[in-house]
This record gives structure tokens, sequence and C-alpha cells, in this order.
């Protein structure tokens, strides 16, 4: 079998993974992941049709948002889930009447269905419509599936938008019909930013609402003598109900990857047997998985072939899952059982000892950093604070991202640098030290709390009654995955000029999309860290 996919930054060879995904996804999760995606285009079309006949569609909200985050990149690489998914779309969209004929029904066989998504394949539209068109379909797609991952999180958590459902079926209608109009495709492009933005308030009202506001808290980064449990994702609410379900067992709880800003939330942090952060960014898993002495629970994206080592003790949870791999599913009421994962990490050894006291600063969310806007602009207006880098976005890798290490190094110390998402994992652990007590790293919290750096940006406008590009302020980002593109969508929406991205550029951007890109919003590769710096404070 052979496969196409290059919806992340470390596609094979900058082009494509053709013969076997570098992120582990095999052409046979390749292909029921492309019907996957086409299955919930006829749902959409469908939900559409339903919703102008003043019926409601939940399942069918519901259903694509789940399908559209399950292809996210490092989320399920398992073919019978896939498979699951599919069935259950097809059953979805049958009851919303026989009006909403599929254009593909999917097969009962696995293979047969393996096979069905190989007719589907972006290939195909390269093929048919060409590279600019078809990469700009897929633009859409990939922002939509990250809105999707930000959509999933917040409704989890009681938040919903039914405006946002509305959107969601809309662009994947427009996407069925294969459109090829270049100015169309644009349009909605940013229409998917711009949608994304009211997602990802959802998703930050729904996190503060259920656990307070982030605090700047000096989170420990190294272990603790005892049993442990590590949790790498990003959901808020499974690490809770984990917490909850092993107070007074003996167990200590660490955040990985993503999960770090967790430990600055008022009501998580609260429980004391939450002991700090194991590790660093997702790519360095199997390796740190395999050092730790006790159970591991992937809740979200991230996941990566489990070793050998570690397999009888990694779990997954929500819409992530690997072949052979422990599934910890949600009950009817949304509670999970966590008890196969503490009774794994009763029975590894543990850390025998603790080892040094090390801590770094984190919590500097937009509710923290605007309760002390005023001395952050007194520090502007008398020039002790020169220029603002948002340096943030996935980690990965692939080389090139020492890049992002070596630009936060080189900052002059007359500039703060506000960070999110695992790409902090570079320069996190760091010693940047303050500017008149205010400190020169940031660490605004996960890419899911890309709004607060949002509307940080937008207050420090407000402030000094200019636009957000008026600001001393540049943005330096690092891209992995779809929802580093639904955020860059999200600012291009909001007409943020002059960004960096790397450490390459999407495949699927073509140079003549990239072009439009640049010309109209001034977005422009990394190069090199005393180049960029030289343009930007120059």
């Amino acid at each position: 079998m052979t496969m196409f996919c290059y919806q992340c930054e470390q596609t094979a060879k900058g082009s494509g993974c053709t013969a076997h995904g570098v992120c582990g996804k095999d052409p046979e999760t390749a292909a029921l992941q492309d019907l996957l995606i086409h299955v919930a285009e006829d749902v959409s079309r469908c939900a559409r049709k339903t919703r102008q006949n003043g019926s409601k569609t939940r399942d069918a909200d519901v259903f694509v948002v789940e399908a559209l985050f399950s292809t996210v990149t490092n989320v399920d690489f398992d073919p019978e889930r896939l498979a699951g998914l599919i069935r259950k779309g097809e059953n979805v969209r049958k009851a919303m009447g026989t009006s909403c004929a599929g254009v593909i029904e999917p097969a009962a066989d696995l293979n047969e269905m393996i096979r069905q998504g190989e007719s589907v394949t972006i290939q195909k539209r390269i093929d048919a419509i060409g590279p600019d068109v078809t990469g700009l379909q897929e633009l859409i797609t990939y922002g939509l599936k990250g809105m999707a991952a930000y959509a999933d999180h917040a409704r989890v958590l009681g938040k919903e938008d039914d405006a946002v459902y509305a959107f969601i079926h809309e662009a994947m209608d427009f996407l069925a019909n294969n459109p090829s109009d270049v100015d169309a495709l644009t349009t909605m492009a940013l229409k998917v930013g711009e949608v994304n933005l009211a997602v990802m308030g959802l998703l930050d009202a729904a996190n503060t609402d259920a656990y307070g506001h982030p605090e700047p808290t000096q989170a420990r980064v190294t272990s603790i003598k005892g049993k442990c449990i590590v949790v790498s994702g990003h959901d808020l609410k499974d690490l809770k109900m984990l917490l909850e379900q092993t107070e007074g067992k003996g167990v200590n709880v660490y955040t990985h990857g993503e999960m770090l800003p967790c430990l600055a939330y008022p009501e998580l942090k609260k429980h004391k047997h939450l002991v700090g952060n194991y590790g660093g960014a997702w790519q360095d898993q199997q390796k740190e998985f395999d050092a730790f002495p006790g159970a591991v629970l992937m809740t979200t994206n991230c996941i990566q072939k489990p070793k050998e080592s570690y397999k009888a003790r990694i779990f997954t949870t929500g819409l992530v899952a690997w072949p052979g791999v422990a599934h910890i599913a949600a009950q009817a009421d949304g509670t999970k059982d966590f008890t196969p994962v503490i009774e794994a990490a009763l029975a590894a050894p543990g850390f025998s000892e603790d080892a040094e006291d090390k801590t770094i600063p984190i919590g500097f969310a937009r509710n923290t950093v605007m309760s002390v806007a005023d001395k952050v602009i007194d520090a502007v207006k008398g020039g002790a604070i020169k220029h603002f880098f948002l340096i943030g976005g996935c980690d990965g890798a692939k080389p090139g991202r020492n890049y992002y290490t070596e630009l936060a190094q080189q900052i002059p110390q007359d500039c703060v640098i506000l960070t999110l998402a695992c790409g902090k994992y570079r320069f996190n652990k760091l010693d940047f030290g303050d500017i008149g007590g205010i400190p020169r790293l940031l660490d605004c919290g996960q890419c899911n709390d890309a709004y607060s750096a949002i509307q940080i940006a937008v207050a420090l406008a407000g402030a000094f009654e200019c636009g957000v590009n008026d600001l001393p302020l540049s943005l330096v980002l690092s891209w992995y995955e779809q929802k580093a593109v639904c955020i860059l969508l999200t600012l291009l929406h909001l007409g943020i000029q002059n960004m960096r991205l790397g450490p390459t550029l999407p495949a699927f951007v073509t140079p003549p999309v990239l072009q439009v890109l640049v010309d109209k919003f001034g977005i422009k590769p990394t190069t090199t860290p005393d180049e960029d710096l030289n343009v930007i404070l120059g």
C-alpha cells in the first residue's frame, strides 16, 4: 500500500509521507483517516440540510468534532477504533434521513474499508486539481482539525456554542463540494481563524471556570521518592479525575509535556500529591516513559509508538489510541475509572529517592499578566522594557529547532519573552532573570491557552491606544501539527503582520499560496537567530 500525508511539520523530505508516516502512522491507518474525513464531510452536508429543516443535529455535531480531532497528528493510530468511528458516522448520517445519501457508503469489512479510503486520498485530488488548490483545501481541513480539538476539550467541560457546530458543518460541506476558487478558499480559511478565536475563548472559560485562573507558581521539575503516575497530553478534566481517585493512595502524580501548566491551576494544585513535572516535550516520550518507574496516562494527542518496555504500563483515554494499549473509556456520565492505571503504578517500583529540588516559573496566563499590566506599561514607557517576543508553538524532533533556544538566549536583557505550548521546552528551564520584578520569561500555558497570549496583546494595544501591529511585539512561531495551523489562521484573521514561522514551512502551502501570505500578511520563514533579531530590533 501507499499513502499520502503532509499535514505535519515532520513530513518526509518536507513534501509528504508516502510509504509510512514519520509519526508512526501506517498506510492502513492513513487510508482509514482519509475515509473518516470523507464520511465527516457527508455527515456535515446532511447536518446542514437537517438544520435548515429546523431539526437538531446533536449526534452529528459531536461526531464531526470527534472525527476531525481523531485525525490530528499523533492521536488515533488504532484501525479498529477508526473503523468504529466511520461506522458511527454512517449511522449518524442515515439517522438524519434517506435524502442525505453519502457519496461513499463505508463497507462492513475492515480491509474493504481501507480500500475505500485509498480512493479518497489527498494525492488523488492533487493529481486532479493541482497542488495549489488542494493545499488551500487542506489548509482549511487542518484548521478545522485544530478547532475541533479545542471544541472537544471545551465540550467535555460543559462549554459549547451551537454557532460553532453550525460553522464546522458549513465548512465541511464547502470542502465536500471540492471547491477550486482560490479567493473563496482563502476567505473560508480566514473564517476558520475567526471562529477558532471564539472556540479558544470557550475553552479558556471552560478551564478557568472549572479550575480557577492559573497563578504564578514554582513548578518542581525533579522527582520525589514514591510510587508514581505521569499524565501527558492536554486534558485537565482527566487529570482532575485521576487526582481525586489517587487521593490518599500513596501515589504521586506528575505532569508531562503540555500538561505542565496544570500545576498552576488552583483547583488542581491543591492536590498535594500533584508533585511536579516530569520530562520535557512529547517527542522525547519514548526515552522518558521508558525511564519512568510508574504508570503513564495519555489523555489526548502526542502519543508515539510505545516501546515494549513500557507498553504494559501506558494507558490511553479520550480519543487517543494505539493498537494493543489499554484504553480507559468514559462512562455514560462522562466519568472514568482509572483503577487499572493506579494498580499499574502501585505494581511498579516508583522513584527510590528524592532528586535535587529544582523548580521553574509557570502560570503567567492572561489573568496574571493583566493584573500587573500597569507595571508592564510603566516599564515600557520608562524604557526598561524595549520589546516583547512571543516565542511559542509546537516542539518536534526534526533538526533545526535549536533555533528557538538560541533565539531566546540571544534576546537582549531589556526584552520580555512570552511563551506557550511545548515549544517552550527548548528554553523554559533556563534562567532569564527579571526586569524590575517582572520575569523576563512569562509562560502563558498550553497551546490550548493561545487565547491568553492573544488577549494579553490586545490588552497592551488598548493600553497604548494603538493596534497590535504597532506594539513592540514580534511573533516567532514553531509549528508541528494542526492546532498550530488553526492558531495561525486566527492570527491571520486578526490581521497580525510580520510573523516568523518555522522551523520549516508547511508542505501544503505551495509557493504561489505562500506568496499571497507574504504579500498580504508579511509572513516569513525563520532564518537564523542573528539575522531575525537584527531585522526585528534593527
